[in-house]
């Protein structure tokens, strides 16, 4: 096999599969596999839950294939020139040359035939979605997706394909709710979840573009093709949380607040409340007629920071992890922001102004969660 192509676009392909990889197994799938056809060049990653194909355009002199340990591969590719870079394999000594200008190294490899196969898929159901459209929705949700291995349905994302023709994501975590919909091109509704982990390499690769990418589903798995990258993926197994039940209609206080500034003062008072030495890092949160005060003491010092706002509903205090707060403001686009609060057992929900029904947070005071 032998190939040259520029290291732009070789780099990208590496850097679109790299993490794919399984982590400390001392097997073939800790490389990259490289398939140099007679028209492209395919590179392939897998580590038995997710697995990554992306496809270049180079100049091909040999057809073949081979594997490569992926770390020190990329490592090489990213350190070399600005420039073309010539990639063969050694026949005799079965090593993997990377040549470009003055450099050239040679790299041990590993045989192409015991790189196991991507799973095949033939979806049942699929959804069309911008590239950026997708890119902004996970990114607006998967901060509240769950962490712990023993409700491991909850460390992915629920996609939810309505008979409407709506798409809504939805991650939770117990503490915590994020929903973003939008309406895509489908064939039928259908429901899987798509693991996190899943998930945030999908943004490392998704561009910001316009161009349509396909989501396909079927027997427990699913693919996001994306042209020249296609990931695939093994989707969590159990039922969801219905988000409809977690919903409160009678919310009695509604705030209008500037989203900047209410984050600045949150992460002000978090200087205290999130101190190494206190465990809590609770914030008070007291609502006034046109007024929020945001307030911590502890054994490191006292915060307080108010903020004028437009007001409606009765006076309360609650107690929040205002780390839950600073992920979502993080995460709006928008410069206002309502927030409706509940009591202290019940979930208080945060709305873009402009955003309709497709941005929807909902957060648990501490209270409700002891």
């Amino acid at each position: 096999m032998k190939f040259k192509c520029e290291k732009a676009v070789l780099l990208r392909a590496i850097n679109s599969v790299i993490n794919g990889i399984a982590v400390k197994k001392n097997t073939i799938l800790e490389g990259i596999l490289i398939k140099v056809n007679n028209d492209n060049v395919v590179f392939n990653t897998y580590n038995e839950e997710i697995g990554i194909e992306y496809t270049i355009n180079a100049q091909i002199e040999k057809t073949g294939a081979t594997v490569v340990q992926a770390h020190t591969f990329a490592e090489i590719i990213r350190r070399l020139p600005d420039l073309d870079i010539s990639i063969y394999l050694d026949e005799e000594t079965r090593l993997l040359a990377v040549e470009c200008e003055g450099s050239k190294y040679k790299l041990a490899t590993m045989k192409a035939e015991e790189f196991p196969e991507l799973p095949t898929i033939n979806p049942e159901r699929t959804i069309k979605i911008a590239h950026k459209e997708l890119k902004n929705m996970i990114k607006q949700t998967i901060f509240a997706a769950g962490t712990d291995e023993k409700r491991k349905i909850y460390t992915g994302c629920l996609f939810d394909i309505t008979d409407e023709r709506k798409l809504n994501i939805l991650a939770l975590d117990g503490y915590r709710l994020a929903l973003r919909s939008t309406n895509v091109i489908s064939s039928e509704p259908f429901k899987m979840i798509v693991p996190g982990k899943t998930l945030l390499e999908i943004t490392k690769i998704l561009t910001d573009s316009f161009d349509e990418l396909v989501i396909g589903y079927s027997n427990n798995q699913a693919i996001f093709d994306m042209g020249e990258c296609k990931v695939i993926t093994k989707l969590l197994e159990g039922e969801f949380v219905n988000h409809k039940d977690i919903i409160q209609n009678d919310l009695e206080t509604k705030v209008k607040v500037n989203k900047n500034a209410m984050l600045d003062s949150i992460e002000r008072v978090m200087l205290i409340s999130n101190h190494e030495k206190e465990k809590r890092g609770a914030v008070t949160v007291s609502v006034e007629i046109g007024k929020i005060t945001l307030s911590c003491i502890n054994g490191v010092g006292f915060a307080k920071e108010e903020i004028f706002v437009e007001t409606e509903g009765r006076e309360l205090t609650l107690q929040f992890q205002p780390k839950f707060f600073v992920d979502i403001f993080k995460n709006i686009q928008d410069e206002e922001v309502f927030i409706e609060f509940g009591s202290v057992n019940t979930p208080s929900v945060l709305k873009p102004i402009d955003g309709g029904e497709q941005f929807f947070y909902i957060v648990l005071p501490i209270r409700g969660r002891e």
